[in-house]
């Protein structure tokens, strides 16, 4: 986001005079007090009369620089700290800032849609009785992470020679902002045995979006291999 205090010594003192001013008018309008306004206003003179000697070919120098320099530290700290004293006020309006100059935040959040996509699942790996799959982006496939938008996904498992039809057929094993994911099948579980993988993206507010395509892999063995 772009600074609302000019750069320019001459510009910053255009922006600071009719903020000054303003806060001088009406100080409680803005969140400020009367006190607050004075010493600003104070602050803002002292850094034109510096100004002014600092860039006077008659007054130019080392030490009218310095003083300026000086001057102008002083005046944007200030400034600083009473844009975040507006800024935090809640009776102040978005049309008060603009008119002082501030930087007005955009406070309308921009909706995540649920994802579009179902990610692909690849088999990574099958020691014992554990599978380790891949969550992969079906829009990027080399892209390593997950699709923009997306918090994490949501992982099932089935046991059976077919996958399942229903989604009540299938066992929840889980939320993950992972896209590697290590599933463990139970001990008893017979070696050989299939077993099937479905998964969906969900986005920062748990929507969720279209289930992954089925993968089966044959798990070379239960209990026996892990021990």
């Amino acid at each position: 986001m772009p600074d609302f205090i000019p750069t320019a010594d001459t510009d910053l003192l255009a922006w600071a005079n009719p903020f000054s001013a303003k806060l001088t008018a009406t100080p409680t309008a803005y969140g400020v007090t009367a006190g607050n306004a004075s010493t600003l206003a104070g602050l803002l003179t002292t850094f034109s009369t510096a100004l002014a000697a600092a860039t006077n070919p008659q007054t130019r120098g080392g030490s009218t620089i310095a003083a300026k320099d000086t001057a102008r530290v002083n005046l944007v700290a200030n400034i600083r700290q009473l844009a975040r004293q507006i800024q935090g006020t809640i009776t102040v309006t978005n049309q008060q800032r603009y008119d002082l100059g501030l930087t007005v935040r955009d406070t309308t959040p921009t909706p995540v849609p649920p994802p579009a996509f179902s990610p692909t699942i690849m088999i990574e790996s099958t020691i014992g009785n554990t599978v380790r799959i891949r969550l992969v982006d079906s829009e990027n496939p080399t892209r390593r992470g997950k699709p923009a938008g997306v918090r994490g996904a949501s992982v099932f498992s089935f046991v059976g020679d077919e996958a399942p039809t229903t989604e009540a057929a299938w066992k929840f094993e889980g939320n993950t902002t992972r896209t590697i994911v290590d599933v463990t099948f139970p001990p008893a579980t017979a070696p050989g045995s299939k077993v099937w993988f479905t998964a969906f993206w969900f986005n920062p507010r748990s929507q969720s979006g279209p289930p992954a395509t089925a993968v089966g892999v044959n798990i070379p063995g239960g209990a026996a291999m892990a021990a």
